[in-house]
């Protein structure tokens, strides 16, 4: 055990982490020149295009450093703020961490925020400055900022470059020198940390532990201790490149184990594996069940899809556990689901997956958070969805959920920052200067007003410089409504919005101005209106296309061009109570680009 190191790689979007971890992986020879391709541990194509990491990889790696032979376990973890959960469980699972920072960029808040994870997890952190080949890096900056950052001191930081492969052996000799071995006892009864699960077609469920004491061994009969089941351990082995099976794995070792296990509702992320017959007394501590952030429903364009749909979401909850769904289904839309994501991010990447995967064309209505409802008689309702809110003389109170977040910025954009964040009723906590030109700022706000196009808006005020990272933290009092949509007095449900009542009238008016130039006329006027409860507060009018019934009728009395105009009439009259009005697909998804 004293050979063995455990650590994970913690770094902002874009600093060069899994390039980094591709260096290593060649430093150590566990990949060979043939099989070797850039962000070798990103494994799907989507991972590639947008250079981020989706799901936490782990992969063993074996190094001779004076005469000795170590094993070094990296537990890759994913960079974006959604998928949170997941960085503490790998964190969890290490004795140390590499601190990665962009030497060009500096420290930015999603760095912050895992760095305190590691630190509350007691982990040795090793400072690298990567990208030093840059022309626009600034080591000196950086450093101070790290500096300040962490106490440690200047010759503690390591500066590489993953493109160069320059310092890579001296982060080697930092994670054997610096990390402890782990501390466990290979006799006690079994306890081992689930960090990850990936989804097998032939095997099952493969799940990824890190072993905190005791010893497995194949075949055993081994229980997971949140959900109560029992399993056979039918293989279980270490990551290299490929799975490689052993007979026992003993406390400190991470690998995997293959039990047959068909749901990956079944293996929970954070859980403790231990034995059946002489089970540990506590699970490990931090395990929780992962919630939903964001509500959003999910739609066939072709309604005859529905099944197809259902079976391709069935197949992508195999390999993300986060994604959670049920049916529902809408007057204007048809059958769909209501599914709950982990953040925005998450969100894009199950759509753009049924798309690639499956060939699912979806539509998406308006993202939104879970309120909970608090009914005169006391009940409390959570509610997803606009059509699940009750009416409103049965509502006391609605409360929302509300956020911490932390936004680094250059200090030139920081009342355009503030200004995002009071226009979002956000309220400044604190600010604080990280150096002459760079100033954190820490904002309460309302998970429901971030969840649209707040990242998008923060970026482009302050030209991709303001980082961005949050958590939730409780639920407040809100003053909610919900906006309904009128076509001919008729509502579209699927257009209904939870707003704040301050927001309403103005999201209303751009509401109905926006439908306007995307309803096609019909040969009756459109009276497009929106709503709270009965009161209407916005309306606009999509006007008529009328054939000029009097063109024919020249000179002669007046009473003959108006006997046809009442005719007319009287036709419209009659078509505008038996027509119904379609709403096309870009209406929908105009609705969701709303600025």
């Amino acid at each position: 055990m004293k050979n063995i190191r455990n650590f994970c790689i913690i770094a902002h979007i874009d600093h060069g982490k899994s390039t980094l971890a591709d260096r290593l992986l060649q430093a150590t020879n566990t990949i060979s020149d043939r099989d070797f391709q850039n962000q070798v541990l990103d494994d799907m194509d989507l991972e590639r295009e947008r250079g981020i990491t989706i799901k936490s990889h782990a992969i063993q790696m074996d190094y001779e450093h004076e005469g000795e032979k170590y094993i070094l376990n990296l537990i890759d973890t994913p960079g974006h703020v959604d998928f949170s959960y997941e960085v503490s469980r790998s964190i969890a699972s290490c004795e140390g961490a590499l601190l990665i920072i962009d030497a060009s960029q500096g420290i930015q808040a999603q760095t912050i925020s895992n760095l305190y994870l590691a630190l509350e997890h007691n982990l040795e952190i090793i400072p690298v400055l990567n990208k030093m080949d840059m022309p626009s890096a600034m080591p000196e900056e950086v450093s101070d900022q790290i500096i300040d950052l962490l106490g440690c001191d200047f010759d503690d930081i390591i500066r590489a470059s993953g493109k160069t492969g320059d310092g890579v052996d001296k982060i080697l000799d930092a994670i054997i020198h610096r990390i402890s071995a782990p501390k466990g006892d290979a006799d006690a009864p079994l306890q081992a940390l689930i960090f990850d699960s990936k989804f097998n077609q032939f095997r099952g469920i493969v799940a990824y532990f890190r072993i905190i004491n005791g010893t497995i061994k194949t075949g055993e009969a081994v229980k997971f201790f949140a959900t109560e089941k029992e399993y056979n351990a039918e293989e279980i082995g270490v990551l290299k490149m490929t799975q490689l099976p052993k007979k026992e794995l003993r406390a400190g070792d991470v690998g995997y184990i293959i039990s047959g296990i068909k749901s990956a509702k079944e293996v929970k992320v954070g859980d403790t594996i231990t034995h059946t017959e002489r089970p540990c007394k506590t699970a490990i501590e931090g395990f929780e069940n992962v919630k939903p952030m964001v509500f959003a429903g999910i739609y066939p364009v072709d309604a005859d899809d529905y099944e197809e749909l259902r079976n391709a979401m069935e197949k992508l909850q195999l390999n993300d556990a986060s994604l959670s769904f049920e049916p529902e289904s809408s007057a204007a839309l048809g059958f769909g689901f209501r599914c709950g994501f982990l953040g925005l991010l998450h969100m894009e990447i199950v759509q753009e997956r049924l798309d690639r995967e499956f060939d699912m064309d979806v539509i998406t209505t308006v993202p939104n958070v879970s309120y909970k409802v608090y009914s005169t008689k006391g009940e409390e309702i959570d509610v997803h969805n606009p059509s699940g809110l009750p009416e409103l003389n049965y509502i006391d109170h609605i409360e929302e959920p509300y956020i911490h977040a932390q936004i680094i910025s250059k200090s030139e954009y920081q009342g355009a920052v503030m200004g995002l964040c009071i226009g979002k009723r956000g309220t400044l906590k604190n600010q604080v200067y990280l150096t002459s030109d760079r100033v954190e700022l820490t904002v309460e706000l309302p998970l429901g007003e971030i969840v649209f196009d707040f990242y998008d808006k923060l970026k482009s005020i302050s030209r991709g410089y303001a980082s961005f990272d949050y958590h939730q933290t409780g639920y407040k009092l809100a003053k909610l409504v919900r906006l309904d949509i009128l076509l001919n007095g008729e509502m579209v449900d699927a257009l209904s919005t939870l707003i704040h009542h301050d927001n309403a009238y103005d999201f209303g008016r751009r509401m109905c101005e926006k439908l306007k130039e995307l309803i096609p006329r019909q040969q009756f006027d459109i009276a497009i209106q929106a709503a709270i409860g009965a009161k209407i507060i916005a309306r606009e009018t999509v006007k008529a296309v009328r054939k000029d019934v009097t063109a024919k009728c020249y000179g002669g009395d007046i009473t003959r061009k108006r006997k046809l105009l009442e005719k007319q009439k009287k036709g419209k009259k009659r078509m505008r109570q038996v027509g119904n009005v379609e709403v096309p697909q870009s209406a929908f998804l105009a609705v969701l680009k709303l600025d």
